[in-house]
């Protein structure tokens, strides 16, 4: 009872009283009242309504968290259906009585969260009796025999469900059908909630809340197959829609706009191009049947039993199903008279004889009308929409929202959940959410570069500029030039062009900038018409639009810049002509789509031409303005039949089996495949397959080296059940048994390069498990946890499918470039021919080799190695004393070796062949060998002579490098004959076979139509960094080729990925949140339940580091170098621990500043993180071995200032490697990293778990945490790190005297003292002193080394007993505030002189290192600021503008 009473009071004080506000329920969620109090007590004896609502109201709050909502429910599952059931009765109560609206706008909610988590069983066992067949009960009768008439299968189904039904008890038979009514009930509810929505009369919004959640339940409904199934007849039988669209909320302007754009949704996926039963996507012409075959019905219903509608029966279907011409016939006839029709057609039920219809006649009207009129085709409204987003969309904040969207309200966007309906569902939502998100971006730099131009109102009405902007320029002049004709069968122009004029009198390299917009670059032209007067100010914080005046904008896509002449300047490796003035005119292509309907608008509304007032032209950075481009693509591939392989297809939409793809279920298995170099040994290969019979197939132990192929058994994944225990054993031992078979590499040629290059790398089991996976056909999921050599496995995956089909391409792609350019350089240090790279994008730049893998790098490697080949030629024909030039091209060498070497070689052959009985001489091999001279440059002697075998090989091995010139020549002979480099780019990229391709996932996204254009061809896909890719960058690169008639070419899918770490960035929270946008296409397949590879063994970090994160994994370990190698058993010296969690309280009562909205900053730690730093460079620690890593943007911006006052330009210090957030360095790694946490009034963003798990892991040698451990600790998520960094001391531990490298070993007790560090103040004073201490000592040092002449001697003393002075000074100081200053303080910001020289080495233990400079002292002494006066708080550094 008190336990009760507890939660009674809990629920109506701090819930309900302040209207379920976030601040209240975010802390008890936080403080794990549902973990450690609600579902923990729960039973159905204390079951209550404040106990139901507590529980739904911590379930929605960890949705709207994001954290894991149904683990504890998973731990104690026995009550949760008698809790599920007491939800669903208490959704359908009624509003006036126990449950108010809101609160069953909290049930809707948490049934919503639960109908979207199927993938959990004890939900789906709960969920799954709503939705099963039985529920068509709630259907009315007549439809159910429709229904049923329609599919027989399905009446047989029905007749069982009755049997079954009677052999239930009573109470269970009624239990069963309140539960599969429950959804029909549940609408007819809403619809009498909805007619209680009153006109103009004020309304309460808890019942606009309540109306705008359950259409947002509906769609989601709509939006699942399992859901939709039998759901979408119930849905159209309730006639919910005409309902809806008739009711006065969607009158409501304000109060109804959200709730209408929901509607709008709806009656999309009601009408959704698919089979409900079957699943299968419906075609248009499918759909046209469908639509003939209702108009048909209605026709021979009116023929027979309405004389009244003989004309609408007789006409011809086009004629009648548009929605003007169906209330021209339907329009007169009375209310009974519709109701009958709707009966007749099983729409309503029938209306007794005698009797009144019910209902009023809109609503049969529109029934009719809605049901039968043309419907535009799903394509061709995509097709007619325009790319660009205008004024109505990019500030409407319902598709919209702002950054800060907290979660409460629903909102109008698709979400990406686990499964898809059809390709077209999953293409169009991502295409929806991907416009929106660039919308959003769009909407940050309008208002950016607008809000700078500073638009003010002249004295003679028109507009004038305050200020300028770098982004955006006054419209001088703009001209539509160009409306091209429609295409047949559309309605809008295939081409609008216009020209922008603009003046340039701005800064020449941002002259230079608008001069260099390219080709397809976008820009955006706005319409300002401000009503503020001149010198107004901005603010920030008011509604933009209103401030600036802002009317419309428009986008449009550069065509180029026109010359003197008025001609477009093309792109190209000319120069362009350098233009007089500072007037430009841009030609620019407009969005035809748009046009049209602006045009229709301004003829038919009499609207004023939008293209007739523009005044400002907006630009944006070329790296985030990509959204057109990968609009496009993803319409043309919905226009395209797309064709996903069979063996995909399913799993991309979430059905079926999900590990149907795995390679033991393909039914194109590979039996042997040749391991080439990834075992370095025949033990290594045994130990890669642990629990397998390994049979060699030579016995001595001396032939049993690698190269090694592998015979694996076969099992077809279909086989029979067999009964015979026998045979089944014996097939078990089968199945464990491996044939090895060593083999040699054919001898490749003399030359020491011609030795293939090897794998160095002893892959752990899992490794070799998931490389075996990756070269079998199907689809290969690797889990690579951090350090675990995710990039080692690819690489070897590239080159054995590169060995084992040699006549098949790879396509590589990753999230970076710099995750490419990684794979890259280890790819070049394998056996893979290098003219085999190719490098797509823009990345190229960056790769650390003198070699360039671009397209027109590798044409400039074909046509100099073509140079280099015809030389060897050249050379190979004098060494013959053949006559004539056969190196003048590819062509006449290929004669040269036909004629020529050939036949030397075939008459060679028959010479020092096996004839019959008589055994072959050794010396005959190098006697008649005919190219000595020409092998004369190789190592002496080439021929060996010890057998004739050995011999005879090595005279094949020259052949075959002779035979691999004229091979390369045959393959450049078409760069000889396309002239262009353009042309043999193309050809290099579609022609030149057992190409390995990479490029990054943008840049697929980006040229897919060029590539499928090209005809460009490959049979693989390898992607890294899987988990940080958007959901449609991953599938675009499926498709970047035509299929072969009707089938994809591809065999084999390989992600690599760690959907343990941080997701892709999503800028807007609503869409990362609300939609799930953030979600990864590898991410979605972890959770379906696709089988992965998970390696286990990490070789980065120290074992003990490796302990705060291998929780999160599936038993990760750590590989044997980790304990044995020096760097990771010693000490981190100067340091007590490896890893330290140090406490940082408030300093001067401060602990986490917002100087702007969401742009958190800590003073305290940031100094501490600096001071840290500075001791540990003092101690010789390399500076560029350090990372500061922190969770805030704010806080980076901070850190880099102090470290720019402290210490930045000074040598003996020195700057960190990086200064930067978690999120960023994800993917980099550093021997130590010293991390702050900066919140401390809430736990922030860290709660995602994967945040945590990348900050932990960052680290090899070192990690120290700062962070207001009281906080942290209680965390619920962060449990299983924080327990072990709390059972560590919570201040720092240092050892001042302990030089850097120490021999200490890790874990040991020191010899030198350890000091305890209390407080950020007293570290940044011990680190001052420190320093000093080290100045005086240098400084003594250099007098007595160098024995200088006695007045620079005393000017020596004069400099020290000035620094003494200041230190004593200092001291004193210290006493009033032992504080290091503010870094924007100016009383202690002292200018620095710039240093002579670099080559000044950190303070090192060995003095005879440090330059003999005097000088230098007194310059290295001012470069740290010195513990000064006091200072506010405020004073910390605020964010700069716009840097969120």
């Amino acid at each position: 009872n008190l336990r009760g009473r507890v939660i009674e009071d809990i629920y109506e004080k701090e819930i309900v009283k302040s209207r379920f506000a976030i601040r209240k329920i975010m802390l008890l969620e936080f403080s794990q009242y549902l973990e450690n109090y609600l579902w923990m007590n729960y039973s159905p004896e204390v079951s209550s309504k404040a106990y139901l609502m507590s529980i739904c109201c911590m379930v929605n709050e960890k949705f709207r968290e994001n954290v894991p909502a149904w683990e504890i429910f998973k731990k104690k599952p026995d009550h949760f259906p008698f809790f599920f059931k007491h939800i669903l009765k208490a959704a359908l109560a009624e509003t006036d009585g126990e449950f108010s609206l809101h609160e069953q706008t909290v049930l809707l909610l948490f049934l919503d969260h639960c109908f979207n988590s199927l993938e959990v069983d004890l939900i789906r066992s709960q969920v799954q009796q709503l939705i099963s067949l039985p529920m068509w009960m709630g259907l009315q009768l007549a439809r159910l025999e429709l229904e049923l008439k329609k599919t027989p299968k399905l009446r047989k189904f029905w007749n069982l469900i009755k049997k079954n039904d009677e052999k239930m008890d009573p109470e269970a038979r009624e239990q069963a059908y309140q539960e599969r009514r429950f959804l029909s009930q549940l609408i007819q509810k809403f619809i009498s909630v909805l007619k209680s929505v009153p006109l103009s009369e004020p309304v309460t919004m808890d019942k606009v809340h309540y109306c705008e959640r359950f259409i947002e339940l509906m769609i989601d409904l709509e939006a699942l197959l399992p859901t939709r199934r039998w759901f979408n007849t119930i849905l159209d039988d309730s006639h919910l829609l005409v309902h809806c669209y008739l009711s006065n909320l969607v009158r409501r302007e304000e109060d109804g706009h959200l709730f209408s754009q929901l509607l709008d949704m709806l009656k999309f996926y009601t009408g959704f191009e698919i089979n409900d039963q079957t699943g299968n996507a419906l075609t248009e012409n499918e759909m046209t049947t469908i639509h003939y075959d209702r108009i048909t019905s209605l026709q021979r219903a009116a023929f027979a039993h309405f004389p009244e509608l003989y004309d609408f029966a007789l006409s011809n279907v086009a004629e009648v199903d548009t929605r003007e011409s169906l209330v021209k016939f339907f329009g007169p006839l009375s209310s009974n008279t519709l109701h009958q029709v709707a009966s007749y057609l099983c729409l309503l039920p029938t209306l007794p004889k005698n009797e009144d219809t019910t209902f009023d006649k809109e609503f049969l009207l529109e029934l009719l009308v809605s049901r039968h009129e043309r419907r535009i085709s799903q394509i061709q409204q995509l097709n007619q929409m325009p790319l660009y987003p205008t004024e109505k969309i990019i500030w409407d904040e319902n598709i919209v929202p702002t950054e800060y969207y907290s979660g409460e309200g629903c909102l109008a966007l698709p979400k990406l959940n686990l499964q898809f309906l059809t390709l077209h569902d999953y293409l169009l939502r991502n295409f929806n959410l991907f416009r929106l998100e660039s919308t959003y971006e769009i909407r940050q730099d309008i208002e950016d570069s607008v809000s700078r131009m500073k638009p003010w109102q002249s004295e003679y009405g028109g507009v004038v500029f305050g200020g300028w902007a770098r982004m955006a320029q006054p419209i001088v002049a703009f001209t539509v030039v160009e409306v091209a004709k429609p295409n047949i069968g559309e309605n809008w122009p295939t081409r609008v062009r216009a020209d922008v004029t603009i003046n340039l009198n701005v800064r020449d390299h941002i002259k230079d900038e608008w001069e260099g917009l390219r080709k397809h670059d976008v820009c955006f032209l706005i319409t300002v018409r401000p009503t503020k007067p001149y010198g107004t100010k901005f603010d920030r914080r008011r509604p933009f639009i209103e401030q600036v005046g802002l009317v419309y904008v428009r986008g449009c896509e550069i065509q180029g810049m026109l010359d003197d002449k008025g001609r477009v300047i093309e792109d190209g490796p000319e120069p362009r002509p350098n233009l007089r003035g500072e007037s430009r005119t841009f030609r620019v292509f407009l969005d035809p789509n748009q046009y049209q309907q602006d045009m229709t608008n301004t003829i038919q509304n009499g609207a004023e031409d939008v293209y007739e007032t523009f005044n400002i032209i907006m630009r944006r950075k070329p790296k985030e303005n990509n959204f057109k481009a990968v609009l496009e693509t993803i319409r043309n591939l919905m226009n395209t039949d797309c064709v996903v392989p069979d063996w995909l297809h399913d799993i991309i939409l979430g059905y079926g089996d999900p590990s149907s793809a795995h390679y033991s279920k393909m039914p194109n298995q590979i039996a042997t495949l040749d391991f080439n170099d990834t075992f370095l040994s025949i033990e290594h290969l045994k130990a890669s397959f642990p629990g397998h019979n390994v049979k060699v197939t030579v016995e001595d132990p001396a032939l049993q080296i690698p190269p090694f192929r592998i015979t694996f058994p076969v099992r077809s994944g279909k086989g029979k059940k067999r009964k015979d225990a026998d045979v089944e054993d014996e097939d078990t031992e089968e199945a464990k048994t491996l044939i090895v078979e060593p083999h040699v590499i054919p001898n490749r040629g003399p030359y020491p390069y011609n030795q293939p290059k090897r794998n160095t790398i002893q892959f752990t089991h899992t490794q070799i498990e998931a490389i075996r996976a990756g070269m079998q056909p199907g689809l290969t999921m690797v889990v690579g946890p951090p350090g675990t050599g995710k990039t080692d496995v690819a690489v070897q995956i590239i080159s054995n499918i590169y060995h084992n089909f040699p006549e098949q391409r790879t396509l590589i792609v990753t999230h970076s470039n710099q995750a490419l350019n990684q794979l890259f350089e280890k790819i070049m240090a394998l056996d893979i021919d290098e003219r085999h790279l190719l490098r797509l994008g823009h990345g190229e730049e960056e790769l650390e080799t003198e070699k360039d893998f671009s397209r027109y790098g590798r044409v400039n490697y074909v046509l100099a190695r073509r140079i280099e080949l015809l030389e060897e030629v050249k050379r190979l024909q004098k060494s013959l004393g053949v006559p004539g030039d056969a190196s003048y091209t590819c062509e006449t060498a290929g004669y040269f070796f036909l004629y020529q070497v050939m036949s030397r070689w075939e008459e060679y052959i028959s010479k020092v062949k096996n004839k019959g009985s008589t055994l072959p001489d050794v010396t005959e091999v190098s006697t008649f060998f005919p190219f000595h001279e020409y092998f004369a440059n190789a190592p002496q002697p080439i021929f060996k002579g010890r057998s004739y075998e050995e011999d005879m090989e090595i005279a094949e091995g020259c052949f075959r490098h002779i035979k691999k010139i004229f091979t390369q020549l045959e393959e450049f002979r078409a760069s000889e004959l396309l002239r262009s480099g353009l042309d043999r780019s193309k050809y290099l990229l579609v022609k030149e076979a057992k190409h390995v391709i990479a490029m990054t996932c943008t840049h697929a996204a980006l040229k897919r139509h060029d590539l499928v254009k090209l005809g460009f061809k490959y049979d693989n896909i390898l992607m890294e960094e899987a988990a940080q890719i958007l959901e449609i960058e991953t599938f675009i690169p499926l498709l970047l080729q035509n299929p072969q008639d009707g089938f994809s070419r591809l065999k084999r899918w390989i992600m690599i990925g760690d959907h343990h770490q941080l997701p892709p960035v999503i800028k807007n929270m609503a869409f990362q949140k609300y939609s799930n946008m953030e979600q990864s296409l590898f991410t979605r397949f972890v959770r379906v339940g696709v089988p992965t590879v998970d390696l286990d063994a990490q070789g980065r970090a120290r074992a003990s580091l490796c302990n705060l994160y291998n929780w999160r994994y599936k038993n990760l370990g750590n590989l044997p170098h980790v304990q044995l190698l020096p760097e990771f058993s010693t000490a981190n010296a100067g340091l007590l621990y490896d890893f330290q969690l140090i406490n940082v309280e408030d300093f001067q009562g401060v602990g986490e500043s917002e100087p702007n909205p969401y742009f958190y900053q800590n003073l305290g730690e940031a100094e501490y993180v600096v001071a840290l730093f500075m001791y540990m460079c003092l101690l010789g620690y390399p500076a560029d071995k350090i990372s500061i890593l922190t969770t805030y943007n704010g806080q980076k911006h901070l850190i880099r200032d102090i470290i720019n006052r402290r210490c930045g330009n000074n040598p003996l210090i020195g700057r960190p490697n990086k200064v930067t957030t978690v999120d960023r360095f994800q993917g980099q790694q550093n021997d130590y990293i010293l991390l702050s946490l900066v919140r401390t009034r809430a736990v922030g963003h860290l709660r995602d778990v994967r945040r945590l798990v990348v900050a932990m892991s960052r680290a090899r040698l070192g990690l120290y945490i700062f962070a207001r451990v009281s906080l942290f600790q209680n965390c619920f998520e962060l449990t299983p790190a924080f327990s072990q960094l709390t059972a560590r001391p919570l201040h720092l531990h240092i050892i001042p005297t302990e030089p850097f490298p120490t021999t200490r070993k890790n874990g040991e007790r020191p010899s030198h003292e350890v000091q305890i560090i209390k407080n950020m103040p007293q570290m940044a004073n011990f680190v001052y002193n420190m320093y000093m201490h080290l100045i005086q000592t240098t400084h003594h040092y250099h007098q007595t080394l160098l024995q200088l002449p006695p007045a620079m001697v005393e000017e020596g003393e004069e400099v020290q007993n000035q620094e003494t002075e200041l230190e004593t000074e200092e001291e004193a100081m210290t006493v009033q505030v032992d504080i290091i200053p503010s870094p924007t303080d100016t009383s202690c910001s002292q200018e620095t002189p710039a240093f002579q020289t670099d080559t000044t080495p950190r303070a090192s233990s060995n003095p005879e290192a440090i330059p003999a400079l005097s000088e230098t002292t007194t310059t290295v002494a001012g470069a740290v600021s010195a513990p000064a006066e006091a200072y506010t708080p405020q004073d910390a550094t605020s964010a700069p503008e716009g840097t969120k």
